[in-house]
């Protein structure tokens, strides 16, 4: 049965190193926590939105995604790969409404 296989890599804190690449275009590497090393090349436009926005924005996450492709020496390459920086939104809590609930359980 065919199927697509397909990747997401997720980051944060700091951004991968870019290298300039043919065709208006950056490489990076990520390397995840099994020491597998996924490279891709991604749009420099868009590596440039993304370098603006983790300037912009104080606690965020980052992604690149796209196609999984051939095994090189170290891992994989990700074949039309993108990147995508999100902000992380600070939890709102409720911690009165919560102790308040929790003691009215516990005194029952």
């Amino acid at each position: 049965m065919p199927a697509k296989s397909e990747i997401t890599i997720k980051f944060s804190g700091e951004l991968p190193t870019a290298t300039p690449a043919e065709n208006k275009k950056v490489e990076i590497s990520l390397t995840d926590q099994n020491g597998i090393v996924f490279t891709a090349l991604i749009n420099a436009k868009s590596w440039r939105k993304a370098e603006t926005n983790v300037s912009e924005y104080g606690d965020w996450a980052g992604l690149i995604s796209g196609k999984l492709g051939p095994r090189t020496e170290n891992g994989f390459e990700v074949l039309d790969a993108g990147i995508q920086i999100f902000q992380k939104k600070p939890k709102e809590s409720q911690p009165e409404q919560g102790i308040a609930e929790a003691e009215a359980v516990l005194s029952s």
